[in-house]
């Protein structure tokens, strides 16, 4: 497995490669301005020292257990973001990979903006599709919602293992607002998660023999979902 620790523990502002402060990270922090022609001005900040661990292949035995889609997650504490990218017609081709967190600092999804893309083009057409392990907690939700509505040219789709503590207000009008936004929802079915264990998991040419309450624990948060998005 290829995965690379990344630790950032100088005080002061985050930066990605070219040197900018993500997008989502600026909109939460209310430091962005849109110009005339549409694009971001952002302005310095300081930020926590955060940790992120990228790769493109999940531990088998790390995904079983985070991805697992049980209604109590105890012990789950960490988030697991396999995504894909496509760019339309560029030479990029689809991009592929995955972040864990720790919780420490950024949660996974805001970091995807930063490290998976760091030079947006407002020119080009991005269809990005989440895996993940439980559903965006209030707060990255509404930094999402707030990167769609100024990125008209991205569209996300996110298909949760679990619904993150789906019975607090906060967290219903946060998965409302991705909503709003044009983000597509859904929970994770049991061809997703052989999917993901296919695709993002070191697997060693192994199928994934699916748990035994795995559709029922579907039926059951994909009905929590669709009440709360009605």
């Amino acid at each position: 497995m290829t995965e690379d620790v990344k630790e950032v523990k100088k005080e002061g502002q985050r930066t990605v490669d070219n040197g900018e402060v993500s997008s989502a990270e600026a909109v939460n922090n209310g430091a962005v301005a849109i110009s005339q022609n549409g694009d971001f001005q952002v302005e310095p900040m300081e930020l926590p020292p955060f940790e992120i661990i990228t790769g493109d292949r999940i531990d088998p035995f790390a995904f079983k257990f985070q991805f697992k889609n049980v209604e109590y997650s105890s012990g789950r504490n960490k988030t697991f973001l396999c995504y894909l990218v496509d760019k339309g017609n560029t030479a990029d081709g689809l991009l592929r990979g995955y972040l864990e967190d720790e919780h420490t600092g950024s949660h996974a999804e805001e970091v995807f903006f930063m490290q998976c893309l760091p030079n947006y083009d407002p020119t080009l057409k991005y269809t990005v599709t989440w895996y993940v392990s439980s559903s965006p907690c209030s707060a990255c939700a509404a930094k999402i919602a707030e990167v769609l509505k100024a990125r008209k040219n991205v569209k996300l789709s996110i298909f949760a293992a679990r619904l993150f503590e789906w019975e607090e207000a906060e967290i219903q009008a946060g998965l409302k607002a991705l909503h709003v936004a044009g983000c597509k929802l859904r929970v994770m079915k049991p061809l997703d998660f052989s999917y993901t264990w296919d695709t993002f998991v070191e697997n060693e040419e192994q199928p994934l023999n699916l748990w035994e309450d795995c559709k029922e624990n579907y039926e059951y948060y994909h009905e929590k979902l669709a009440d709360i998005l009605q």
